[in-house]
C-alpha cells in the first residue's frame, strides 16, 4: 500500500487545502490580487486593472462551483452561505464594518496575509487584530454582544419574508459579464486577468475538496471553501493549543497562503516590505482599528471579501451578494473619504500590460 493510500480522509483534506492555500499565496503575491486595492487604483488613478481580475475571479468561481455541484452532487445548499435562518440586518452592518475597516487598514483578511508574508511587519498585527477579535465575536466574550443582533427574533422575521435563496445563475453572469466588459479597455486585456481565473478556480477547487474528498458517511467534514476572519482565529487557537487541537482545512489554507506568498515574494521582488506612507498616516494605528472591525465585521457577515464575494458568491446565494454589496459600497465611500483627507496610501500602480 503507498502512502498516499494510507492517508485518512481527513488528512487529504489537509494536504489539498494546504496546496490550494499555496497556490492562491502565488497567485495572489505575483500579481497582489486584491478587492480593497482595486477600489483604491480606481479612486487615485481610475486603473481597473485589479478591478477586472476581481470580476474575472468572481465569473469563474461562480461557473466552475456549480458546474462541480452538479458534476459530483455537491450540495451546495449545506454551507453557511445558504442557511435559510439567516439575519440580512446583521450581514449588512457586518458588511458595512468589514468594508470600512478594510480601507482603514490597507486591506482585507486574505491581503494582510499576504502582505505579512511577503516583508509588512505591519500586516501582522492586523492579522492578530482580525484573529482575536472574529475568534472572540464567534466563540468568546464579544458573542453576548453581538447576539442580541445577531439572534434576533424580531430582525430574523423580517428577513425571512425573502428568503436566502440560490438566484438565478442565467441572470447573475450574464450581468457581471457586462460589468467585466465595462471596466476592460480592449478585449486581449482578459490576458491580463489570468489571476482571477485561478483565483475563481481555487474556489471551486475548494468546495469538491471538502464535499467529495472530504465526504464520510460517518463523519463528514464541513462542506466550505475560502474564508480568512475566523479561520484566522482558528489558526492562531491551532498555534496557541497545537497538542490540544486539530489542523482543519481552513487552518492548513492559511499555513498554504503563508508559505505560498513568503517564497513567491523572493522571485517577485517588487512588492516585498510593503511600502512607506506619510507620517501623518499612523499604520499601526490603522492596522489595529481595521483589524479589529473587519474581525467583528467578518463574523457578523458570515465572511469576509473572499469568503462571502467569491466563496459565498460562488453559491449564488442571495445573502453572500447582500454581504459583498454592503462591504464594497462602505469600502468605496471610505476611501473616497480618505483620498479627500490625503489618507489613502498610493504605495504601487497596477496598470494594464496590453
Amino acid at each position: 500500500m503507498s502512502y498516499i493510500e494510507s492517508l485518512e480522509f481527513y488528512q487529504m483534506v489537509n494536504i489539498f487545502a494546504f496546496l490550494i492555500g499555496l497556490t492562491y499565496g502565488v497567485v495572489a503575491q505575483k500579481t497582489q490580487f486584491c478587492f480593497s486595492g482595486a477600489i483604491k487604483d480606481f479612486i487615485l488613478t481610475k486603473s481597473t486593472r485589479r478591478a477586472a481580475s476581481v470580476l474575472t475571479a468572481v465569473i469563474t468561481a461562480i461557473i466552475a462551483s456549480q458546474v462541480l455541484a452538479h458534476m459530483y452532487e455537491i450540495d451546495l445548499a449545506k454551507s453557511v452561505y445558504l442557511q435559510a435562518d439567516i439575519n440580512y440586518f446583521s450581514i449588512l452592518l457586518g458588511g458595512v464594518l468589514f468594508g470600512v475597516g478594510m480601507m482603514i487598514a490597507d486591506g482585507c483578511s486574505s491581503r494582510h496575509l499576504v502582505k505579512f508574508a511577503q516583508g509588512d511587519l505591519y500586516s501582522l498585527v492586523t492579522i492578530v487584530f482580525i484573529a482575536v477579535f472574529g475568534y472572540i465575536s464567534a466563540k468568546g466574550i464579544l458573542s453576548i454582544g453581538l447576539e442580541p443582533i445577531m439572534k434576533n427574533e424580531f430582525l430574523l422575521r423580517l428577513s425571512a419574508w425573502f428568503p436566502n435563496q440560490a438566484l438565478p445563475i442565467y441572470v447573475i453572469v450574464p450581468f457581471l459579464l457586462v460589468a467585466l466588459w465595462k471596466v476592460i479597455p480592449r478585449f486581449k486585456n482578459l490576458v491580463s486577468c489570468l489571476d482571477g481565473i485561478l483565483v475563481g478556480l481555487l474556489i471551486a477547487l475548494a468546495w469538491y475538496v471538502t464535499g467529495v474528498v472530504g465526504f464520510d458517511d460517518f463523519e463528514p467534514l464541513p462542506l466550505e471553501s475560502l474564508s480568512f476572519v475566523y479561520p484566522s482565529g482558528k489558526t492562531l487557537e491551532y498555534l496557541m493549543f497545537y497538542s490540544g487541537s486539530t489542523l482543519s482545512f481552513s487552518v492548513s489554507v492559511v499555513f498554504g497562503i503563508l508559505l505560498g506568498a513568503f517564497v513567491m515574494s523572493f522571485f517577485n521582488k517588487k512588492y516585498r516590505f510593503g511600502c512607506v506612507i506619510s507620517q501623518k498616516n499612523n499604520k499601526l494605528k490603522n492596522g489595529i482599528l481595521g483589524g479589529i472591525m473587519m474581525g467583528i465585521g467578518g463574523i457578523m457577515a458570515i465572511g469576509c471579501t473572499i469568503g462571502q464575494g467569491l466563496s459565498g458568491v460562488s453559491t449564488l446565494a442571495f445573502a453572500s451578494f447582500l454581504a459583498i454589496a454592503s462591504i464594497m459600497v462602505s469600502a468605496y465611500f471610505t476611501a473616497k473619504y480618505m483620498d479627500k483627507r490625503d489618507a489613502l496610501p498610493n504605495c504601487f500602480n497596477f496598470d494594464w500590460s496590453i
